[in-house]
């Protein structure tokens, strides 16, 4: 690959001098906006059988669910329009203004969507709008991921990459955490007619504080080390040419492990509280809470799996990752689906183990396979393409599994199938990657 050359790296030491040192700032502008950025996306999962109701109305049983679902996919398929026009400008004009793009977009779609009158007001243009505003949204979040992940790790030294890392992936779990909170605690305290005539709205149309916030923060960065690096190669003339058979191999690396993680993902933190609400007939409130308390261990983990990955790699930890959804896949639903909180609180911690550490290597991952020239647009597009074929459909292939056959364990085989298939790509194909020199290409 074109990021074949290694640096040597060891976990325990300072960064040598010469190497970046990653500030309080930049761990602070990168992570608050990365927190707003999935906040906003995951209440969209929280609230969707009260946006399928609202916006989707239907007498027949799981079709407005399915509907909902169906937009949330919406929100994927987008993703790779975003990397291609995200990705390209984080490679030409720098990674901070990726970061400034996604952010302040995917407040204002997220508000919008908050306003947005329902289908008994304003009749089909409430559907469509709703589906605009998520393939805009989506667009934000295809440029988010990654430009976040390129910007810590980049700007991190060669021993403290994955714990970099581990900044997006975290930030981003206790924005679903926090997301989980807010749903139960909104369903907690209002009524069914109020949670469904504005309750669900709420979070939708704070964001845009948030927003505020992100962008004054993340507008004083400063780019880089290794953009400034790879301009200054560009201006000589001087940058290496990076083969197509490289560029194939990142990217269908970056495929298999975006896929095993983001798969997963949304098993664990959308389609998990609809299966229990939906399937098991379990409160909103206690299926939220469960939700919340495995979503307390996925965050606690993700810092733990990048100091570990930083000491002893990422072959192994995203191999093991692979290799254990696809052997657990079916206990997790068994466990879950016999209705009893403590198997259920069981099956979603085993499933917060997994994703945890195949979040954080897809992170590190994404930014280590590709080489610095092509780096924001191959990951962008690597990791949201997976989204959108992948990922996406996913809790919508769940639901639609238990419809058709009326088994609820059957959605397993889908995560099961996937990690699969991740794992003999990245069995083949991923070499360890911790000490790759990240200016290479």
């Amino acid at each position: 690959m074109g990021t074949a050359t290694i640096a040597p790296s060891h976990a325990n030491s300072p960064p040598p001098p010469g190497q970046p040192a990653l500030s309080r700032k930049q761990v602070l502008a990168v992570g608050i906006g990365n927190f707003m950025e999935w906040f906003d996306f995951a209440i969209y999962g929280y609230f969707a059988a009260v946006i399928g109701s609202i916006y989707f109305p239907s007498d027949a049983t799981g079709v407005s669910l399915l509907s909902s679902l169906a937009v949330f996919a919406v929100g994927f398929v987008s993703r790779p329009f975003g990397a291609l026009i995200l990705g390209p400008i984080g490679d030409r004009f720098g990674r901070k203004t990726v970061l400034m793009i996604t952010v302040f977009g995917m407040g204002v779609f997220t508000t919008l969507i908050g306003l947005l009158p329902g289908y008994a007001t304003i009749g089909i243009a409430a559907p469509i709008l709703l589906v605009i505003l998520r393939f805009l949204q989506g667009m934000m979040v295809g440029g988010e991921w990654s430009a976040a992940g390129i910007f810590l790790v980049e700007s991190a030294p060669a021993n403290r990459r994955a714990s970099a890392a581990s900044v997006v992936t975290f930030t981003a779990g206790i924005a679903f955490l926090v997301g989980t909170a807010t749903a139960a605690a909104i369903n907690a305290n209002l009524s069914q007619e109020q949670v469904y005539n504005w309750g669900w709205r709420v979070p939708f149309v704070l964001s845009i504080v948030m927003t505020f916030i992100a962008v004054f923060i993340r507008r004083k960065l400063n780019d880089t080390p290794i953009y400034h690096e790879l301009q200054e190669k560009k201006a000589n003339n001087t940058l290496e040419r990076v083969s197509p058979k490289d560029k194939l191999n990142a990217f269908v690396l970056s495929f298999a492990f975006s896929a095993l993680f983001l798969v997963s993902l949304y098993y664990f933190i959308t389609y998990a509280n609809n299966h229990l609400v939906s399937v098991l007939g379990m409160s909103k409130t206690n299926a939220l809470w469960l939700c919340s308390a495995a979503l307390v261990v996925y965050c606690i983990l993700h810092p733990l799996v990048g100091r570990f990955s930083d000491h002893y790699g990422r072959r192994k930890l995203a191999l093991f990752a692979a290799a254990g959804l696809t052997i657990m896949a079916y206990p997790i639903f068994l466990m879950m689906n016999t209705g009893k909180p403590a198997l259920i609180l069981l099956s979603l911690t085993i499933l917060a183990f997994l994703v945890a550490i195949s979040a954080v290597m897809n992170v590190v991952l994404l930014v280590e396979v590709f080489p610095a020239s092509i780096r924001s647009t191959g990951a962008a597009l690597g990791h949201n393409v997976s989204s959108a074929l992948l990922a996406g459909p996913g809790p919508f292939i769940a639901a639609a599994l238990i419809q058709y056959t009326g088994n609820p364990n059957v959605p397993a085989w889908y995560l099961a199938a996937v990690s699969l298939v991740c794992f003999l790509i990245l069995y083949t194909r991923l070499p360890e990657t911790k000490n790759v020199d990240l200016s290479a290409g």
